[in-house]
């Protein structure tokens, strides 16, 4: 009959085994899903190098592996975030943003195109999160600062950029732009869009707290890339 000893370790070494296979099959899923947001189960199954029943055994249903890889995207979005700067010139600091933002959204389009097929709305949405919140944070600045327009509100500006940076995808997507192009159009766009009026008084006009309040949208499915 097994020490406790030895059953201990079988416990340890059945626990290191369960964490290797979940490490793989999550990299197998974000690989797999971010080429093709289709791909099935069986696919990433095998790509992780295990079979269906093992990643059912950890992963009940499509939507929870997917679920799964949209929070490790969320995380390494916030990580590659947080090392952009984003201090100094408002105008300067967007043009980084921008060039960070566009990365993670050409790279993970189509994990975003999955999670809307297999995820609630408020998922979504929570995925969008780590580039929203420094876009906000940003306008807010710019705003202060006199670099930004106040004769719109920050709401407006944040969907603006928002909006831009879907279209710029689903133009890279078709092939209606390159990639690579992509954040400058973007930052171009969008400091042409930021800039106070020529001859208004942008100092004085009402902060976006006592502007009319527009309600945030958030873009919707983004386009499959082209394969």
């Amino acid at each position: 009959m097994p020490s406790s000893a030895s059953r201990g370790t079988a416990r340890r070494a059945q626990r290191a085994d369960a964490r290797r296979n979940v490490a793989a099959i999550l990299d197998a899923a974000t690989d797999c899903l971010a080429r093709d947001p289709e791909m099935s189960i069986a696919g990433i199954a095998a790509a992780a190098g295990v079979g269906r029943i093992t990643l059912y055994g950890h992963f009940s249903t499509r939507a929870e592996l997917v679920d799964a890889v949209v929070a490790r995207t969320i995380e390494h979005a916030d990580a590659i975030l947080d090392a952009t700067d984003v201090g100094g010139d408002p105008a300067d600091a967007l043009a980084r943003l921008v060039a960070a933002s566009w990365q993670l959204v050409h790279q993970f389009s189509n994990i975003l195109l999955a999670a809307h097929r297999e995820l609630p709305a408020e998922r979504i949405r929570g995925a969008h999160d780590p580039i929203l919140r420094r876009v906000q944070s940003l306008i807010e600045r710019g705003q202060r600062a006199g670099t930004f327009r106040t004769d719109l509100p920050e709401h407006w500006l944040t969907t603006t950029a928002f909006s831009l940076m879907h279209a710029a995808a689903e133009g890279a997507a078709a092939g209606r732009i390159e990639p690579g192009d992509a954040a400058g159009l973007i930052t171009a766009t969008l400091q042409a869009a930021f800039t106070p009026p020529a001859g208004g008084d942008n100092a004085g006009t009402a902060p976006p707290s006592r502007q009319t309040v527009i309600t945030q949208e958030r873009p919707g499915p983004p386009p499959r890339k082209r394969k």
